[in-house]
């Protein structure tokens, strides 16, 4: 499963909106729509802001 999946699947089970975490990573929502939607990869920038705001480890949304 990817990345961006895993953060979508958490999202959703944790109630948290995709408009929320794009404004608070300063990810453009189409941007985080199509990485959480695995029509483009997430880059390591985004990924560390995500997970900030997440306040998640890293190693949570990378194992399969």
């Amino acid at each position: 499963m990817s990345v961006g999946k895993q953060i979508r699947l958490y999202l959703i089970d944790k109630g948290i909106s995709q408009t929320w975490l794009s404004e608070q990573s300063k990810i453009a929502l189409p941007k985080l729509n199509a990485s959480l939607n695995e029509k483009r990869k997430l880059d390591v920038e985004e990924f560390s802001s995500i997970i900030s705001v997440l306040n998640e480890d890293a190693n949570k949304f990378l194992k399969n």
